[in-house]
C-alpha cells in the first residue's frame, strides 16, 4: 500500500469510526455487532456505481474499540477543555464522536503525529459542520494534545 492510499484509506477509516460511535451511541447498538455491520456494508463500498476508496479496517477497528474502552477517560479530558459552564451532554452528538476520536488517536496512537491527527479531525469535521466548528474541533484537540505532551 502506498503512503498516500494508506492516507486515505485511514482518513475513510476515521469517518467511518465517527459514523460508528455516533450510531452506537444513539442506538445502543453492541460493540461486536456494531463492528460486523461496519465490515459487513460500509467499509468499503459502492454506491449508485461510485466506488468509495476502502477503509484501513484495523485502524477502522482500533479507534472504535479504543474509544469504547477509555470513554470515560476521553471524556474527562474533553470536559477539561471545554469553556465554563459547557458539558459533554450540551455537544452536539456528531460532534461529540468527533472529539472522542481524536482524542483516542492522540492518547493512544503515538504512530499517528500529532498535527496529522488533528487535521484529521478537523476535516472530518467539515464533513458535518462548517469552519466554525472545525476551528472548535482544532482547538480541543490541540488542547488534548498539549495537555497529554504531545
Amino acid at each position: 500500500m502506498t503512503k498516500s492510499t494508506r492516507s486515505q484509506a485511514r482518513s475513510v477509516a476515521r469517518l467511518a469510526a465517527v459514523q460508528a460511535l455516533y450510531q452506537q451511541q444513539m442506538e445502543k447498538t453492541a460493540l461486536t455487532r456494531l463492528l460486523d455491520e461496519f465490515h459487513q456494508h460500509r467499509l468499503s463500498t459502492a454506491i449508485e456505481d461510485i466506488e468509495f476508496a476502502d477503509a484501513e479496517v484495523d485502524f477502522f477497528d482500533d479507534i472504535v474499540r479504543g474509544v469504547d474502552a477509555r470513554r470515560e477517560e476521553i471524556d474527562v479530558l474533553l470536559t477539561g477543555r471545554l469553556a465554563q459552564g459547557w458539558t459533554i451532554a450540551r455537544l452536539d452528538k456528531t460532534m461529540l464522536q468527533i472529539l472522542r476520536a481524536g482524542t483516542y488517536e492522540l492518547i493512544a496512537r503515538a504512530d499517528v503525529p500529532k498535527a496529522s491527527a488533528i487535521s484529521e479531525y478537523v476535516d472530518v469535521a467539515k464533513a458535518f459542520f462548517d469552519d466554525r466548528e472545525a476551528k472548535f474541533v482544532n482547538g480541543i484537540l490541540d488542547a488534548v494534545a498539549t495537555e497529554k505532551g504531545r
